[in-house]
């Protein structure tokens, strides 16, 4: 009974919904999806209707109605907090493993090395007059050093950044 009722019905729907689409800023396929609900629901509770077709034209209006009333309440954010780049877990989740990697390598460095490299990363953004003062170095050495410091730290980070495949 349903399935022959849905085979009677769907030309209808698909005709009916898309007349009555454009007029209430909706797609086609929610209308009839809507619609088709409705009519699951319709028949669950009370049977079929005593004139399918003549509902089915009054389900799909007053489903456009819905639609038109809304979309006219309903606003959409101008972009979603979980659409922002790097702001998925997996992204935090690597960039935080990054970090974590890069603070370890750079305890790891020799000599006044670290708090020069903790210096150069930190969130004050020191002027190189600055860092030197706190390392108790002149300032004209701080390029120098800088530059032996982080050439070791790129030593001590080339197996985990360096390619887990082959090039090519």
């Amino acid at each position: 009974m349903r399935h022959e009722l849905v085979l009677t019905l769907r030309p209808l729907l698909t005709a009916e919904a898309s007349a009555e689409a454009h007029a209430s800023g909706t797609e086609p396929g929610d209308l009839e999806q809507a619609v088709w609900l409705r009519l699951l629901e319709l028949l669950d509770a009370q049977g079929p209707p005593p004139d399918p077709e003549r509902w089915l034209r009054s389900a799909v209006r007053s489903e456009g109605r819905r639609s038109r009333r809304t979309h006219h309440i309903e606003r959409p954010y101008a972009d979603e907090p979980a659409d922002e780049p790097g702001r998925d877990p997996a992204h935090l989740a690597v960039a935080a493993a990054r970090r974590r990697a890069l603070r370890d390598a750079v305890r790891r460095l020799p000599g006044r090395c670290p708090r020069l490299v903790e210096a150069l990363l930190s969130p004050r953004d020191l002027t190189y007059r600055e860092i030197a003062g706190e390392l108790g170095i002149s300032q004209g050495s701080l390029g120098p050093e800088r530059s032996r410091c982080l050439a070791c730290l790129r030593r001590l980070l080339a197996p985990e950044v360096a390619a887990r495949t082959a090039r090519g």
